[in-house]
């Protein structure tokens, strides 16, 4: 019995230990940061979706850097991109001068082009290596202060492109508590809930929308995507503040996204660039349970993907490979992905998508970055549509997609997946992508972001990736074109 109490005195004492830390650091947060409230600033709070995405404003972000910053940053490039900063050679709005990627699906039965990480065997086109240095910067948003913020720049083509071209829009990342160690006062910052935030620059799409509304495109169309909203962002370099511009912030999936629409998030979130034909697991980027190194789901997923019985035994592989991975979901993804054209994505490009683990889904597709959707077929230069430099989207069709991409690939070859992928691409254009929808969801944005392209605030160079407003003004109209020609498109392959 003397134990039972003994043990129960040092439970309640370490929690009065616990109490009395969370306690002091609260008292040093409040101290050291008068703007420090529960609300805005800890992590005790659910994300507040209101306020950070709302879908009916512009929000307005300050962030400051020092000139000792930006040095260190330029010098940071420098050696990670081969270019200083605007040292010419850098593609805008689409074009493949300096570094855009190199033209061409993959042929049938080979490799995917690229000269990226693994010999290019994985399609990937590293044009900076590594990812750029953290900063701290000071943040803030409607009055309030956000102290020692983990400000890096992101991004491959578009980063390295806006880069040696000299833009000061450069796509960028947020961390809150990044430099939480060697400030204690931080320590758990949020940001209204959210630790993690994207911030696109609509490199390469003159409407400025693209990142927004194929976002929520996808999750109308039943597949779950990234919240987004607009934000009118100024950046002091360390010589006052800048206007930058228009950027969509992107919700960060292993941040919030996954708990938020999934309902949970204890299984893996991987960032792959993986074109599925081997397991690599260096090419299987774990976002989560980093601690634990068990690959064993992707690595079940690319074998039941790969497996022969694909062509002697046609229902066991679908079988096996729906017991590793949701494969519904991908094929409505693949149905939206394919009907709205997205040229950077897999089956050109080995990345921009993650996994998650789901529990009672198996792994399951996430779509990211979609700044160059909803393009016609790209081509060298910028074309008024925002080009992709030079590759192609996969087909509705999917005929001409070599084993390369054996994601694409195999689904496309079996005759059950793909009438029922033929089955979503139906349903996806003849409720969601229709002309009435989509023109009403462009107006609502292009209305919303006007008076800050062109408006009262304009982007001017060298803060847009825009050459003129006349190209926004147009930007609009070859959106709608589009829906209108894909539909068209669709009907002529579901005939």
């Amino acid at each position: 019995m003397k134990w039972i109490r003994y043990a129960g005195l040092t439970v309640t004492l370490m929690w009065i230990t616990m109490a009395c830390k969370d306690k002091t650091l609260d008292s040093v947060s409040s101290e050291s940061n008068p703007d420090w409230t529960t609300e805005s600033h800890s992590n005790g709070v659910d994300p507040n979706y209101a306020v950070v995405f709302p879908q009916d404003k512009v929000n307005s972000l300050e962030i400051t850097l020092t000139a000792a910053d930006w040095t260190a940053i330029k010098a940071d490039m420098q050696t990670k991109s081969g270019s200083a900063f605007g040292a010419g050679g850098g593609m805008n709005n689409g074009g493949n001068q300096g570094g855009g990627p190199p033209g061409g699906n993959p042929p049938s039965g080979g490799i995917p082009g690229g000269n990226g990480n693994n010999g290019g065997n994985n399609g990937a086109l590293d044009l900076i290596n590594g990812d750029p240095i953290y900063v701290a910067a000071t943040m803030k948003f409607n009055g309030k202060v956000w102290n020692k913020v983990g400000f890096r720049l992101k991004g491959n083509s578009s980063l390295s492109s806006t880069w040696r071209a000299g833009i000061y829009k450069l796509p960028f990342r947020l961390k809150m508590d990044e430099y939480e160690d060697q400030y204690p006062e931080i320590d758990n910052q949020r940001f209204y809930g959210f630790q993690e935030l994207s911030m696109s620059p609509a490199y390469s799409d003159n409407s400025l929308i693209r990142e927004k509304v194929v976002a929520d495109i996808f999750r109308m169309g039943g597949v779950a995507a990234a919240q987004t909203a607009f934000y009118k962002i100024y950046i002091d370099f360390g010589e006052g503040l800048k206007y930058c511009g228009v950027y969509t912030m992107v919700e960060v999936i292993d941040d919030t996204m996954v708990k938020s629409q999934f309902g949970e998030d204890k299984g893996n979130i991987y960032k792959p660039e993986s074109t599925f034909q081997t397991f690599v697991q260096s090419q299987f980027e774990k976002k989560n349970n980093k601690t634990t190194p068990d690959y064993s789901d992707v690595q079940a997923f690319v074998t039941a993907l790969n497996s022969t019985d694909r062509t002697t035994n046609p229902t066991q592989w679908r079988t096996n490979l729906e017991k590793t991975f949701n494969v519904d979901n991908y094929l409505k993804y693949l149905a939206i992905n394919n009907t709205i054209v997205n040229w950077d994505s897999y089956g050109a490009m080995a990345h921009n998508y993650y996994l998650y683990n789901s529990p009672t889904n198996k792994l399951t597709w996430i779509p990211w970055d979609h700044n160059m959707s909803m393009t016609s077929t790209s081509t060298n230069g910028g074309n008024m549509a925002g080009g992709g430099g030079g590759r192609s989207a996969v087909s509705l069709a999917m005929t001409e997609v070599g084993t390369g991409w054996p994601l694409i690939r195999n689904v496309a070859a079996d005759a059950v997946y793909y009438a029922k992928y033929k089955q979503y691409v139906r349903t996806f254009t003849d409720n969601v992508f229709t002309p009435t929808k989509m023109n009403e969801l462009f107006d609502k944005y292009t209305t919303l972001i006007t008076p800050y392209i062109n408006g009262a605030e304009k982007e001017v160079a060298p803060y847009t990736n825009l050459t003129n407003t006349a190209d926004f003004t147009a930007a609009l109209g070859i959106l709608k074109q589009h829906v209108v020609t894909r539909n068209q498109d669709v009907n002529n392959f579901l005939k």
